[in-house]
């Protein structure tokens, strides 16, 4: 067996054990209004950091290139309470425009 092999099988089992002991606590626990008011905003905060890395980096280089267009455009849409399939077909179609324009 391979060490990448090894190293999935070892993460696949430190993931299982975080998730065992995060069904493990104590619901009291999770109760408080700090610990809610955290757990509601991981999501968000990932989500952002991902978006982030994803249109703003090419592998090591901070790059702005079409997918900021597309991620203005939905952003805006978003502002605007369009409806969600919507502003994906916008910020899409902003983005596709913006990279054959090569802008």
């Amino acid at each position: 067996m391979s060490s990448k092999w090894i190293a999935v099988l070892v993460t696949g089992v430190l993931c299982f054990i975080l998730k065992y002991v995060g069904h493990s606590i104590p619901a009291k626990w999770l109760e408080r209004p700090r610990i809610s008011r955290i757990t509601t905003l991981i999501p968000i905060v990932l989500l952002s950091a991902l978006v982030g890395i994803q249109a703003f980096t090419t592998q090591t280089k901070f790059t702005v290139d079409h997918r900021l267009s597309g991620i203005i455009i939905g952003a805006g849409s978003v502002i605007a309470k369009l409806p969600f399939p919507v502003t994906i077909i916008l910020a899409m179609a902003a983005s596709a425009i913006t990279y054959r324009l090569k802008i």
